[in-house]
């Protein structure tokens, strides 16, 4: 689903690189954590995948395409097949939980008789279903961000990427909006999470990638 081969990334106005000579591959249902220390290339690897960056060099491919090599008509058909999870939730405040969600249909052209059904069906897998209504500000951050990860699941897609989703969220919405990831992830979605969150990695026993510096310091499953 997803192989970096020798992923470099040089950002114009820096020194170093981001990222350093980068492999790995993660496969169909995996669960991946991303770990490493602020600035470490988390983000950057994470934006590689969803096409917000190019590699400077080396090879990205996700879900079927090169990265390095997209067209401006392509990026969109990559990212209707990628969900993505920001630490800020990103809501539109203006507009209820069922219509942020609903948004993410509209700017991908849906049908609009198809969009109540669908947004009512992932509000129910996040357990928000009686709170479809509400607006983002009457929403706990937990509540939020179960908010953010419907809109990114709500057009199906096998893989979703979550920059750090548990980071503005208390011990309690933590382990709540970890464990629907675990859930979606049983559902045959890839997941892959980057946190700063170390003891939430330890207890999980999932599959850990630590860059350091921009280096690939560490893959658990090569050392299993």
């Amino acid at each position: 689903m997803i192989r970096f081969t020798k992923v470099s990334k040089q950002y114009p106005t820096g020194n170093d690189a981001a990222l350093h000579d980068i492999s790995f591959h993660i496969g169909r249902a995996d669960f991946v954590f991303l770990t490493g220390h602020s600035g470490a290339g988390k983000t950057t690897l994470l934006k590689l995948m969803y096409a917000d960056e190019r590699p400077t060099s080396g090879d990205v491919r996700v879900s079927g395409f090169a990265i390095g090599r997209l067209t401006r008509d392509e990026v969109p058909r990559l990212r209707r097949r990628l969900g993505v999870v920001f630490q800020d939730f990103r809501l539109l405040e203006d507009r209820t939980a069922a219509e942020n969600v609903a948004f993410a249909l509209e700017v991908t052209g849906a049908r609009p008789d198809t969009i109540p059904s669908r947004v009512a069906r992932v509000l129910d897998q996040v357990g928000l279903a009686m709170k479809a209504e509400s607006m983002p500000r009457e929403l706990s951050g937990g509540e939020q961000q179960r908010v953010a990860i419907a809109r990114a699941l709500v057009n199906d897609p096998p893989v979703l990427l979550a920059d750090e989703p548990t980071g503005n969220l208390d011990e309690r919405a933590t382990r709540g909006v970890f464990q629907l990831l675990c859930d979606i992830n049983a559902a045959g979605t890839v997941v892959v999470m980057a946190t700063h969150d170390l003891d939430l990695v330890r207890a999980a026993g999932k599959r850990t990638l630590e860059i350091r510096d921009g280096r690939l310091v560490f893959d658990s499953a090569a050392s299993a």
